[in-house]
Order: structure tokens, then C-alpha cells, then sequence
């Protein structure tokens, strides 16, 4: 998966069409790709579209539609989009979040790990499966740990690039706890590669963010140590 910053021009990504890019992951912002116009259509209204256009792509594939089986079907995928598995792209459905002041003095890192997720492969749309590992230092405030599973989840429900979600994690983690001092890592298993393409069903894919205090080796093993427990 590159992780460098592409530059998108007439079609292409640092030059290559997307027939030649075939497989390979590639993102183009840390920020998710939406329309500014995104939430101008309301949910309702955008379940009721995406059912037309589901049944559209089934009657395309030959499905017969007038099956008891079958006929439920966009309905099921509309809502499931909007609700569940792509419910992080609606800002309203951030969690709230509310600080605490650390009154047990605790000022050692604090970890989350084995936080489960299910993502979906902006590329494929496929689901991504994984574990998160969070762990922070305490700049005089803290939050819930049940906050930290919800961060995990809200920019996990959205068509994502893992490169991305661990940084956007990160980064609502600085913000939230007002710390440079946040580590994260992400081991996931992307189901575009184990189902389709090349279908290696025992690879995963491990990412990581290191910030303040965590960005140095010491740090680094320590947390690891943890991890490994």
C-alpha cells in the first residue's frame, strides 16, 4: 500500500490511468473524499435512491428481483450504507466526547488494545477487518475508554484507505485529549485482497502513527511489550 501523496490530473494518479493502477491502494488526502454537497440530500431520501440504483446493478447482473429471496435486497443494502457500515461519513454521528480531569495522577501511557473494527475498502468495497491498538499520555485530562473504542469505530464506518484511518484516529486523539503523546497501530485483513485479485487469504496489513513521546524507540518497545501480553 504507497503511502506517499498522489496528484491527481485528467483521470490519473501521478500519471498512471486506474486500468494501470489496478489493485494497488492509493489515497489522495488524509481528509476523506466527500462532495460539499454531501448531506444536502437526507438520509431518507438517500436510502430510497440508493435502493433504485442497488436494484439497477442486480437487474444488470440477472437477478430476478421478483424472488422472495431477492426482492428485499435494496432496501437491506440501503439502509445498511446509511446506518451502519458507512454511518462514519456523517459528521452527526461523531461521538461526543468529554474530558475528566486526571485525578488519579496517573502519567504513564495508558493502552486499548484488540479494539475490534469493520471498515470497507474504499477501492473494492469490501470489508476490512482489524484490530486497533491505542495509547496515550495524560497531559492533565482523560476520557472514557469506551470513547476510544467509539473514536475507532466512527472513522471506521466509512469507505477507507488504512493508511488513512489510522492517521485520521491519530489525529482526533491529539485533538480530543490536547496531547502530542498518541500512538496507534491497526493489523487488519483488507477481504480485496484475500477474496479477489491475487486472494492471499493469510497476509495482513499493519500500520502505525507515533506521536510526542511515543516517537522514539524506548517508547516504541515498550508499548510493544504491552501489545504482546
Amino acid at each position: 500500500m504507497n503511502t506517499e501523496t498522489t496528484s491527481k490530473d485528467n483521470g490519473q494518479l501521478n500519471g498512471f490511468t486506474n486500468e494501470a493502477i489496478g489493485d494497488d491502494h492509493l489515497f489522495t488526502s488524509l481528509d476523506t473524499p466527500m462532495k460539499a454537497n454531501a448531506f444536502d440530500m437526507s438520509n431518507e431520501e438517500k436510502k430510497k435512491r440508493i435502493s433504485i440504483l442497488f436494484s439497477e446493478i442486480m437487474d444488470v447482473m440477472g437477478l430476478d428481483l421478483t424472488d422472495d429471496s431477492l426482492q428485499g435486497t435494496p432496501d437491506r443494502v440501503a439502509k445498511m450504507y446509511i446506518e451502519e457500515i458507512f454511518s462514519g461519513l456523517d459528521p452527526k454521528n461523531k461521538p461526543k466526547m468529554a474530558l475528566f480531569e486526571n485525578k488519579y495522577q496517573y502519567n504513564q501511557m495508558l493502552v486499548e488494545k484488540n479494539i475490534t473494527f469493520y471498515s470497507n475498502c474504499e477501492h473494492h468495497f469490501v470489508p476490512i477487518i482489524g484490530k486497533a491498538h491505542i495509547a496515550y499520555k495524560s497531559s492533565g485530562k482523560v476520557i472514557g475508554l469506551s470513547k476510544l473504542n467509539r473514536i475507532v469505530q466512527y472513522y471506521a464506518k466509512r469507505p477507507q484507505v488504512q493508511e488513512r484511518l489510522t492517521n485520521q484516529i491519530a489525529n482526533e486523539l491529539k485533538s480530543v485529549l490536547e496531547t502530542e503523546d498518541v500512538a496507534v497501530i491497526i493489523d487488519a485483513k483488507h477481504l480485496c485482497v484475500s477474496s479477489r485479485g491475487v486472494q492471499d487469504d493469510t497476509s495482513t496489513t499493519i500500520t502505525t502513527f507515533y506521536g510526542g513521546e511515543f516517537n522514539n524507540a524506548s517508547k516504541i518497545l515498550e508499548l510493544q511489550n504491552y501489545l504482546n501480553k
